[in-house]
């Protein structure tokens, strides 16, 4: 079961972390499949974001994520993660762009590999390790927390942009 903070999953929280006005939701996944689960409802609020900024250690369920979004998204691809690919293209109603940005240096590489192309292609730019760059996110951008709570409990946090509804 999918456990969210608040009525409708929305915390009370809002704030200005150098990003906009952002609403913060919190969510408790107990599995894999649960994960997925989740990516399928960010999915559902995907028309509202141009990017989705992911972040955890290995093995917190970022790829989960992402293959829940593709699936709800219309995806028949198999997703994974593309840590030697860097970018995997899926074919959905709106394409996907999901990036690994592990081996990149910084801000300069993301460039090098056409970002900003990527970006205004229309794609939904998914990206783990975001951290490596987060200042070339865009403004409509969803950052997404995962930690692991359990062995198979993760704690996902999720912070929309400035007039995106909350999931």
């Amino acid at each position: 079961m999918i456990l969210l903070s608040g009525p409708c999953g929305q915390s009370a929280r809002t704030g200005n972390r150098g990003r906009g006005k952002t609403m913060t939701q919190t969510c408790v996944t107990n599995s894999e499949n649960e994960t997925e689960a989740l990516g399928a409802r960010i999915a559902q609020r995907a028309g509202q974001l141009e990017a989705i900024a992911l972040s955890g250690d290995l093995g917190a369920g970022k790829t989960a994520l992402v293959r829940g979004l593709a699936r709800e998204m219309g995806s028949a691809d198999t997703v994974t993660s593309p840590t030697y690919a860097i970018v995997n293209e899926y074919r959905a109603e709106r394409k996907i762009c999901h990036f690994d940005l592990y081996r990149l240096s910084g801000g300069d590489a993301l460039w090098e590999i056409g970002w900003d192309d990527y970006l205004a292609s229309g794609a939904l730019c998914v990206a783990e390790w975001s951290g490596v760059a987060p200042e070339l996110f865009p403004p409509r951008t969803l950052w997404v927390e995962i930690e692991k709570t359990g062995e198979r409990q993760r704690r996902v946090t999720l912070r929309w942009p400035e007039g995106a509804e909350p999931c």
